[in-house]
Order: structure tokens, then sequence, then C-alpha cells
């Protein structure tokens, strides 16, 4: 097993990860709510999330990754007031069941998470098939008398929880004193709440409300909070090895699923909390408001004004994978352009690599290349830091292209190292960071190396028989379609510019 360290969000420290059991990853991600399409926000958090899962289960765990599907409970303005469900609102509104709201942004969901080739992860439990198990917790909570009744609904006592010394605020670095004074003038249904900073663990549902179930204290519906305490316990047990999520969540949501966890079993969950940071655009926080926004969709079509042209799934994940997932990223056209041209050099080193070969048993680039290998599970074993695997990748692709247009002799490197770094340059390119080769000729990458397989050998074919004229037509027509074609002593290579 590779020695990871990760930063633990709880302890503010990079720390060695140590599972609870030899071998194994219990991994809890906080899905999107799905009442409206996933925002690159969202994508960001998946995608670094999906890496994470991915070198784990390289490094040799066996991981039980759970992201849950939010389809109930999530309130507007993700407090305990008498908004309305997101995901009832728009049933409303629209007239639909909802039911029909949760199936049609689930399924496009998972179409984008597709698209950015994210791993789907090993259970995707839903908040309203857990209603029994959350209604379980809500009683043990109050059993240990951390919780109270009030009108049919039910609040966490976050003063007597406090009191009693448990820890409240050390996650997200909230002040409790400031936590417990906080005026009542800006929240809502306070005549039932014995502090303001209880919060609900059962809404008793009004007319509005679509989706409702019968519970001792009231027909209702379970708090935000509390289906994440629920699922993760259900599926990785009172205690578990990691939790992540955006920095969004850090408070409340975060902070609260610790103390239900506590409140309910005297375990926090997770042992290790990881955090993605924002996604910005143009050097600001994304915003409808004032317009400086743009959806997943429009970053693929280019039919945003905030971007030349459309982007590839790759692309973007290769863009996002640049910034390392606790960073902020700043989304810019300019840095989408760099992105593609960084993504296309990664793939044409991958593509010389595999049509190297050597006969020499060891050679004066062995132990570089021997090095540059380490520096990848070092990168990754330091918290995932993407980008610098892909740093020491295109250190490694510096090599395999002077090896691929003979400015560096094939003796110079070993049979036995260019055969593991071709595995590990794939290996690391591909399993690990989830980067596939170009999609073009409608997303089948097989057809087009086959294609351009074949173009190739009719040019070169034409180049032995002097028939310059067709060598140069077929070079001349694919540099018209961004093809560019590269000969050397050694046979012709192509990327796309």
């Amino acid at each position: 097993m590779q020695a990871i360290h990760v930063q633990n969000s709880l302890t503010r420290q990079k720390e060695l990860f140590k599972p609870i059991e030899e071998g194994y990853v219990g991994l809890y991600v906080c899905g999107p709510t799905v009442y409206s399409d996933v925002h690159l926000g969202n994508c960001r958090t998946f995608v670094s999330f999906d890496v994470i899962y991915r070198y784990l289960r390289f490094a040799g765990y066996k991981v039980r990754y759970i992201r849950n599907i939010t389809d109930v409970g999530h309130l507007e303005g993700d407090a305990d007031s008498d908004a309305e469900d997101k995901i009832s609102k728009k049933a409303r509104l629209e007239k639909l069941e909802p039911m029909e709201v949760v199936q049609h942004y689930t399924l496009g969901f998972h179409d984008m998470m597709q698209l950015f080739n994210t791993l789907p992860p090993s259970i995707e439990p839903r908040a309203t098939g857990h209603i029994i198990e959350q209604i379980e917790m809500i009683d043990q909570i109050l059993a240990n008398g951390y919780a109270y009744e009030a009108n049919g609904s039910v609040y966490f006592d976050t003063p007597k929880y406090i009191a009693e010394g448990k820890p409240y605020g050390t996650l997200s670095g909230r002040v409790v004193e400031d936590l417990l004074q906080e005026s009542r003038t800006n929240l809502k249904n306070q005549d039932e709440k014995r502090s303001p900073s209880d919060f609900a663990l059962w809404i008793k549902a009004d007319e509005r409300h679509l989706m409702r179930w019968p519970s001792k204290w009231s027909i209702g519906f379970p708090g935000w909070h509390l289906e994440c305490s629920a699922m993760s316990r259900k599926y990785l047990g009172a205690e578990f090895d990691i939790h992540g999520g955006g920095n969004d969540l850090k408070f409340p949501h975060h902070e609260n699923e610790i103390a239900q966890n506590v409140g309910a079993c005297s375990h926090g969950g997770a042992r290790y909390w990881l955090h993605t940071n924002m996604l910005l655009m143009n050097g600001r926080k994304m915003s409808k408001s004032d317009g400086n926004t743009i959806t997943p969709l429009q970053l693929l079509t280019g039919e945003s004004e905030h971007v030349s042209k459309g982007f590839s799934p790759m692309v973007i994940r290769f863009f996002i994978l640049q910034a390392h997932y606790s960073s902020t990223l700043d989304l810019t056209d300019d840095g989408l352009i760099a992105a593609e041209k960084g993504y296309h050099r990664l793939m044409e080193a991958q593509r010389n690599l595999l049509a190297l070969s050597t006969t020499a048993t060891s050679g004066a680039l062995d132990v570089e290349i021997e090095d540059g290998i380490s520096k990848l599970y070092e990168h990754m074993n330091d918290d995932f830091n993407t980008p610098r695997t892909l740093a020491a990748l295109f250190d490694l692709s510096s090599k395999i292209n002077g090896l691929a247009g003979g400015q560096i002799g094939l003796d110079k490197i070993g049979a036995a190292v260019l055969d593991r770094l071709k595995t590990e340059f794939v290996s690391f390119t591909q399993e690990v960071l989830g980067l596939l080769p170009t999609e073009s000729a409608g997303g089948n990458s097989a057809v087009l190396e086959g294609l351009m397989s074949l173009i190739l050998d009719i040019r070169k074919q034409a180049r032995n028989d002097k028939n310059w004229n067709t060598a140069d037509k077929i070079r001349d027509t694919l540099a018209e379609l961004d093809v560019e074609v590269k000969d050397a002593k050694d046979g012709s290579t192509w990327t796309i510019k």
C-alpha cells in the first residue's frame, strides 16, 4: 500500500492516511440536490473526488464509494425556515410529480458525469429511500437527550450538546459563542426553537409540501443534514474513513452531520474530512444575477459570451486537474485554450510512447525515467496533488518526444524501463487522472486512431514511391483539418493542433 497523506479539514493538518480496516476505505461524498441541472462547481467537486477514488483503488485499496442523491428536505436558503423544499417547489411550479423532477435531473447528472469520465460510485443512495433509517436516528438522538420535539417538528439541541463539551464548530472554525448569540431576527420559526443555533431533524409539512411521510411527531419530512448522517452510517458504519464535499458545505451541513452522528451514537462519522474549493470565473465568484456564469453545456458547445468556442469534456477535465482540489480555480477562456493545448500535448506523448520499441538492455536515460515515474506516485501520495502529477507527466513527455523524434537515441533507454514507462504513463494518465484519448470522430478514439494510421500508411507508401504530390496533398488536407503531421526518421506522427 502507498503511504498517502491527506489534508484533514477537521484537524487542519496534513496527516498520514490510516484506514480503520487495513486495505479497505469507506468514502462518502455529498451528491447533488436534483432540482436543476448540475453546475460547474459540482462538476469540479465530483471530478476531484473521482480522481481520489481512482487513486485509492490504484494504490491497492478496496474502496466503498458512497455518493448520495438529495431528493427531499433541502430547503431554499439551506436554513430551517418556512421556505419550501427545492424539489417540491419545482414540481409544484411545473405541475409535475416530485419524482418526475428527481428522475429528470438525476439522469442529466449521470449523463454529465459520464461525459467527464467519472466512475460511478459503489452505491448511490437516495434520501427518500432511507426515511426509516432517518426516523430511527432521530429516535436515538432524542433518547440521548440532544433533541426536542416542538409542534410536530424535531430540533437538535445545540446549546446542550455544546455545554457537554461536544465538538461543535471544530470543522468549520465557527466560534461557538457567536453561534449561540446569533440574532433571532434573521431566522424564521424561532418560536419553535429554543435557540437560533438549533437545526431541524424532522420538519412538519404544511400544505405546500408534496413529499411527506408519517412519523410519531407529525406528517413531515427529514432535515437536509440528517440524510447524509443516516446514509453514511448505514453503508459505512458509525465511524468510517473519508467524508468529502464542497467547501461551502462545511457549515452548516457537515458541522451538523458531525453533531448528529455524535448525538446518536457518540461517533463523529468520518476520521478524515476533505473539501474542494471554489470555482471562480474571470477572477470572480460565479453569479447568475450579474451574468458571470456558464453552464457545463454552454462550456461544451461554446454558446456563451464567456468563451470563444466549445471545449471537449476531456479538455475541461484536464483544466480542472491543473489546480489542486483544495485550491480555488479560475475559469477563463485563455486558461481553457491553454488547457486544450496541454491536453493534446499529453495525448501526443502517449501515442508516441506506445509506438516506441528498443532492444537495449539498459541506457543512460533509465535512472531519469525511473525517477520521473517515482515522482508520479510521490505527488499523488501528497494529498492527491494532480497539478504536480501533470507536471511530472510533462517532464516524462519531453523525453518521450525526444526518443520519438530521434533527438534522443533509442539505445539510451532499456527495454524493461521502456515497458514500465508505457505501463505507468498510461496508467496515471487514463486510470488515475481519467484522461482518455481525444474524442474526435464521434467520441470513438479507436476509430480515429485506426483512420489516422491508415492515412499515414498511405502517405508513407506515396513517399516511398516518390509520389510527392499525393504525399503533400494528404499532409495539406490534414493541416486544413487542424491535424499536424510530423515526419521523423522512424516514421510519421500526428497531433490535433
